[in-house]
């Protein structure tokens, strides 16, 4: 494997790490939120950060660096501490050892320069202004520090950043490009959905919402879209983000009427906990995951498949934990090379988001041909205006930073996600549902 590894220093106190569990928890809260809106969220208007609407700086058509005859170095900021983000590296890592099993980008191999941030801004900035002096791009990062970061990268526009930025003015520069672009609105077609299939009980939702203002501001989007079609919102609680339980909000909603339960913001750890409060109460209304809860260890966490069959899942990716992998070659391919990456490794959607970004900034280099520099491979990155992964994820446009259109809605069915109502993957949308649109408070 062609890695390597730059971290936070080592810290044997105990009490340090014990300290550090709070910030996991808030950044997982925080993320919950953020994260529902890689996936469902979106704008109609360019922003004003547009890949196109910037030159290429001239230097950028002359810069080689991180370039060798045989290899090219690639960065990568994550967050790594307490596992927190840890599938970001490993998907980066895995494509990197994918595609050099084929010979490589133009007969260079990618070195993967990973390094932790340890949930940490300053680390994340002196990480980032190290493979800026380094490497030929940043690909694949993934941390709630981002912002940091971002501020050197935006003053180095001739330097790729191919990767999902939480930090909307991040995501927003020119040399910025993403396989799941994040922007602000709320998709309409999962909302519709619901609305034709479960007509009354959408004149009673409740929803779940962790007391962060990322998470607050996301559900009040959702909010505003619902209502826009109709829906009427009869609970919202927001949680602290320490909170393990869930009975009162339980028996609060219960007593409030809801009929179907949004928990599109919630990931897993926190996803599991109310399901498991559903049944306690015998409490049984229509639940709605995101792409947060979609996890390998969402059933268990939740108490197991009597408590989660029936539930609903709506996201823009596929089934990629391994559902779909008979329908979607690059399914296998993913989950097979995260093995080869990490055994034993549990991939989730930072997995995806490093696989993805290392394959859409391999796209680019290749375009770039055999003799590639950073402003040729920026400028291949503006020619790529469709980009699924191999059906992994539905349509988005990177150039544009426009995210997806489409869907996929599933069910739990005997403790098993199960596609329902989308059409063939064998079709022209490749199994997702292309019926929605955006709306914008």
């Amino acid at each position: 494997m062609s890695h390597m590894s730059r971290g936070v220093e080592s810290r044997p106190e105990e009490r340090w790490r014990r300290g550090k569990r709070s910030s996991v928890l808030a950044a997982l809260a925080v993320t919950a939120s953020v994260l529902a809106a890689c996936s469902s969220t979106a704008s109609t208007t360019s922003t004003s950060g547009s890949s196109s609407s910037s030159a290429i700086p001239a230097a950028a058509f002359k810069d080689t660096t991180g370039l060798t005859a045989t290899t090219v170095r690639i960065g990568n900021v994550s967050t790594d501490f307490a596992g927190l983000f840890q599938g970001a590296t490993v998907g980066t890592e895995a494509y990197a050892d994918y595609v050099n099993s084929t010979g490589g980008i133009n007969g260079r191999k990618l070195v993967v320069d990973a390094g932790d941030d340890g949930f940490q801004g300053p680390k994340n900035q002196q990480l980032t202004q190290s493979d800026i002096a380094n490497d030929f791009a940043l690909v694949g990062g993934f941390s709630l520090q981002d912002n940091f970061g971002g501020q050197v990268l935006a003053q180095n526009p001739s330097v790729p950043n191919v990767a999902v930025s939480l930090d909307l003015k991040t995501a927003e520069l020119p040399n910025s490009f993403s396989p799941q672009p994040t922007l602000n609105g709320w998709q309409t077609g999962p909302l519709n959905y619901f609305k034709t299939t479960f007509p009354e009980d959408v004149k009673h939702v409740g929803a779940l919402i962790a007391n962060q203002p990322s998470a607050v501001a996301k559900w009040n989007a959702e909010k505003a879209t619902m209502e826009h079609l109709g829906y009427t919102i009869s609970y919202v609680s927001e949680f602290p983000i320490s909170q393990s339980t869930f009975n009162a909000n339980v028996i609060a909603m219960k007593n409030a009427g809801v009929k179907i339960l949004f928990l599109e913001q919630m990931p897993d750890l926190y996803a599991g906990p109310v399901m498991k409060a559903l049944a306690q109460q015998n409490f049984h209304p229509q639940v709605v995951w995101g792409a947060s809860t979609y996890s390998s260890k969402l059933i268990s966490l939740s108490g197991g498949a009597a408590n989660t069959n029936g539930t609903y899942l709506e996201q823009t990716d596929s089934l990629y934990l391994g559902q779909d992998e008979a329908h979607i070659p690059a399914i296998k391919t993913f989950l097979d090379w995260v093995q080869q990456a990490k055994p034993g490794f549990t991939p989730d959607l930072y997995t995806l988001y490093g696989w993805l970004s290392a394959e859409l900034f391999s796209q680019a280099l290749k375009a770039a041909g055999p003799h590639p520099t950073r402003g040729s491979v920026l400028q291949q990155l503006r020619n790529i205006t469709s980009f699924t992964g191999g059906n992994i994820v539905a349509p988005v446009n990177p150039s544009a930073k426009t995210p997806a259109t489409c869907y996929i809605i599933a069910k739990v069915v005997n403790g098993n996600f199960v596609r329902v109502d989308d059409p063939p993957i064998s079709g022209s949308t490749h199994g997702y549902r292309c019926d929605g649109t955006y709306y914008t408070p």
